[in-house]
C-alpha cells in the first residue's frame, strides 16, 4: 500500500494565533510544520526554537523552503491578501485565517489568484469541525426540523480594553476589518448559515459601548431574512462582561423539531419524530450546566483540536483532488453577512440585500 503524503507547512505571523497553528500542526495527521515567517525576528525565532522548524524574515526566502506545500495565513485580517497572493504565485497551498480579508475586493482578488494558479484556498472555521455542528448539520439535512422558520446566533462575549490597547491594529477597519461582529461572532455566524442557509437580506443596529480608542464596534444586533423563508437574530458583542464567558450558541426552530446548540453541546434536540439515537445524542452531546464560552472571555483559552480537524480536512481534499469543507467561496460568505450588517447599522438600520456589491463605506461608530 502507498503510503500517504505528508504535506509540509508554514506559518506566517507570530501573534497567539500562529502559536495555535503550530500546535494543531504537530498534532494533526499528514502535515509537519517545516517553516515560519515574521519580520520581527525575536518572534519568528521564538517560534522556531518552541516547535523546532525554520526561522525566516524574508518572505521570498520562506516560500523558497524546500519542503513548504502549504502556507497558513495568522498575519491581522486586513494583511492577508499580500502574503496569500505571493503564495499562490509561488504554487503554495493555502489556509486563511478568519476573516479572508477585509472588503470582498480583496477576498476576490485572492480567490481568482489562487484559481489562476491552480492552488488550494482554505479559510479557518473550526467550530465547523465540532461533533455537535456535524450531528446538528446531519440532522437538518435530514428534514427533522421540517420547514426552518427561525434561526438565531448569539455571541455574547467580553474583551477588555487592554485587549484593545494591546496592539494597534485591533479595533480598526483597515486592520482588523470590524469589531465584535467581524473578529469575535464570524465564527458561529459562519455556523448560522452554514446550518440554515444562505441569507437573503439583514438590517442592523451597532454601537461602541464600553470601549475606548477603536473605530469599530462592540455591541450588534441583526435582523435576518433567510432564502428559505426563515427569520432570524444575531446578537454579537464584546461587551458583556463575564470573569469566565458565555458560550456561543445557535438556535433553529422548525415546524417539526427545534435544535439548541451551546458550543460543543445542545440545550434543546426535541422532534415531532422521535428517532432511538435521540437519547444517546442527548446523553452524549448534552451541554453541561453552567459551561463556559472558549475563548469567550480570553483569547488564549481557545483550544487548537478543531484547528487540527480543520487542516486535517484541507490535507484529505489535496489529496483526493476535492474542495475543502470551507474553500475560499464558502469563507467568503460570513464576511458578506458582515458586512452588509455593517452597512445596514451605519445607515441607520436600513434593509440591506446580499448578495452585497461592494464593500459598504465604514465610519467610526459613535
Amino acid at each position: 500500500m502507498a503510503r500517504k503524503p505528508v504535506y509540509g507547512f508554514g506559518i506566517v505571523g507570530c501573534g497567539l494565533v500562529a502559536d495555535i497553528h503550530a500546535q494543531a500542526i504537530e498534532a494533526m495527521r499528514g502535515g509537519r510544520l517545516e517553516c515560519v515567517f515574521s519580520r520581527n525576528k525575536a518572534n519568528a525565532d521564538r517560534i522556531a526554537r518552541r516547535y523546532g522548524c525554520e526561522a525566516y524574515t524574508d518572505y521570498q526566502s520562506f516560500l523558497s523552503h524546500g519542503g513548504l506545500d502549504i502556507v497558513t495565513i495568522a498575519t491581522p485580517s486586513g494583511a492577508h491578501m499580500e502574503p496569500v497572493l505571493k503564495a499562490a504565485k509561488a504554487g503554495k497551498h493555502i489556509i486563511c485565517e478568519k476573516p479572508l480579508e477585509v472588503t470582498l475586493g480583496r477576498i476576490d482578488k485572492m480567490i481568482d489568484e489562487c484559481s489562476k494558479n491552480n492552488v488550494m484556498l482554505a479559510g479557518i472555521f473550526p467550530r465547523r469541525f465540532n461533533e455537535a455542528t456535524m450531528v446538528f448539520k446531519k440532522a437538518v439535512e435530514s428534514g427533522r426540523l421540517g420547514r426552518i422558520t427561525m434561526a438565531d446566533a448569539y455571541i455574547k462575549w467580553y474583551r477588555t480594553q487592554e485587549y484593545y490597547d494591546s496592539a494597534g491594529w485591533r479595533g480598526t477597519w483597515k486592520l482588523d476589518g470590524g469589531g465584535a461582529m467581524m473578529n469575535q461572532s464570524i465564527h458561529t455566524i459562519d455556523l448560522l448559515y452554514f446550518l440554515a442557509g444562505d441569507v437573503s437580506s439583514v438590517c442592523a443596529y451597532a454601537d461602541r459601548s464600553i470601549h475606548d480608542r477603536i473605530e469599530v464596534e462592540d455591541v450588534a444586533v441583526a435582523i435576518l431574512r433567510f432564502k428559505n423563508g426563515a427569520l432570524g437574530v444575531i446578537e454579537g458583542s464584546t461587551s458583556c462582561y463575564s470573569s469566565l464567558g458565555h458560550a456561543a450558541e445557535v438556535h433553529l426552530c422548525g415546524s417539526d423539531g427545534s435544535i439548541f446548540m451551546k458550543d460543543n453541546g445542545f440545550t434543546v434536540w426535541e422532534f415531532r419524530k422521535k428517532r432511538p439515537s435521540d437519547k444517546k445524542i442527548r446523553d452524549t452531546l448534552w451541554a453541561k450546566a453552567g459551561v463556559r464560552g472558549a475563548g469567550a472571555a480570553d483569547p488564549s483559552a481557545i483550544d487548537y483540536v478543531g484547528f487540527q480537524k480543520n487542516f486535517e480536512d484541507a490535507v484529505r481534499a489535496l489529496r483526493k483532488g476535492t474542495t475543502p469543507l470551507v474553500d475560499g467561496k464558502e469563507a467568503r460568505k460570513s464576511i458578506e453577512i458582515i458586512l452588509a450588517i455593517y452597512k445596514s447599522a451605519l445607515s441607520g438600520g436600513k434593509p440591506v440585500n446580499l448578495p452585497l456589491k461592494r464593500t459598504p463605506v465604514r465610519r467610526s461608530f459613535r
